[in-house]
């Protein structure tokens, strides 16, 4: 009997030791894998750009903080990655980057609201992006802004193109403010047809549309205009030094900022926001273009407050 005591307790004593072992084991790789998700590397793929990606990659560097690595990834190097985000700049990087990962989690960066929301839909909290544009409604009241008189507004597109505008139109009119809708059946019709539009618009608002408003193009279109003594507001910045009056962006920091909270909820819960427009924007002005159609301008930053201000306004009233 004493023996088989003897045994019982040998036996339970090393059961025990076994069992703190395997706890302590346990413990061990749960701390370790929070430690690694606190550490966890965010990967970027460049526009190729070199300037720009250095840019982009100091932002997100700074607004991240020290906790995470940013590794820039070839094409190839990106499809060995598994469960780890992977931020694009361009349109072009995230293609790429879905063509060489299917699997990969993709925060976009760089990439417009028509271009990446097909994407996102399919695959909710694993595909998002911060827009690189700004909502139509914030640029149509840039261009009301400039031109306080202004009531109508023209707009152009392709029958493929045309429902960029459809939210835009719904909400004008709480703005005291009017839209038409213009579509270029092919390129032969584009200068008969922007002649129209401008016939009927105090101004010419341009989405980024790539088949409407492109290089080859521009030129045209912002002759017309001016020949008829009406501005083109947006699409971008770049069109502005083109030759538009206006147009409203979002700042580099901004959008980097906002994915940075993107990437920190990733890490948090496994999933991504929904993609969305940055929260502020700023005001890019034409002053030569301004001064040739005798326009007279208030600054950028008094064009943005206006704008936040128009639309505080009608939210308040929308709240009542």
């Amino acid at each position: 009997m004493t023996e088989n005591v003897v045994l019982f307790w040998r036996w339970a004593a090393a059961t025990l030791l076994q069992t703190l072992i395997v706890t302590a084991i346990l413990v061990g790789t749960a701390s370790a894998q929070a430690q690694d998700n606190d550490h966890a590397p965010v990967y970027l793929a460049g526009s190729g750009n070199v300037t720009l990606d250095q840019h982009i990659k100091s932002l997100l560097e700074k607004y991240l903080g020290s906790q995470r690595d940013l590794i820039l990834v070839s094409d190839k190097q990106a499809a060995l990655i598994d469960n780890a985000p992977i931020v694009t700049i361009g349109p072009g990087a995230f293609s790429r980057i879905r063509q060489a990962n299917r699997n990969a989690p993709v925060l976009a960066l760089l990439a417009a609201q028509d271009f990446l929301d097909g994407f996102a839909n399919r695959s909710p909290g694993q595909i998002s992006g911060v827009y690189y544009d700004i909502p139509l409604l914030r640029q149509a009241l840039i261009g009301k802004a400039i031109l306080p008189q202004a009531v109508r507004i023209a707009l152009i597109a392709t029958t493929s193109s045309a429902e960029l505008y459809d939210a835009l139109i719904d909400q004008l009119p709480q703005y005291g403010l009017e839209a038409r809708l213009f579509i270029v059946d092919d390129d032969k019709q584009l200068i008969p047809t922007l002649t129209r539009a401008l016939s009927y618009g105090d101004f010419l608002l341009a989405a980024p549309d790539n088949t409407i408003y492109n290089p080859r193009t521009i030129k045209h279109v912002l002759l017309t205009a001016y020949r008829r003594n009406r501005i083109v507001i947006g699409p971008s910045q770049a069109y502005v030094k083109a030759g538009a009056l206006a147009s409203g962006y979002a700042p580099f920091p901004v959008m980097a900022e906002m994915a940075a909270r993107y990437l920190q909820e990733f890490f948090e819960t496994g999933t991504f926001p929904q993609p969305d427009y940055p929260a502020s924007f700023r005001v890019e002005i034409n002053q030569q273009v301004a001064r040739s159609l005798n326009i007279p301008l208030a600054s950028r930053e008094q064009i943005a407050k206006a704008v936040e201000s128009k639309l505080e306004n009608r939210g308040e009233q929308g709240d009542e």
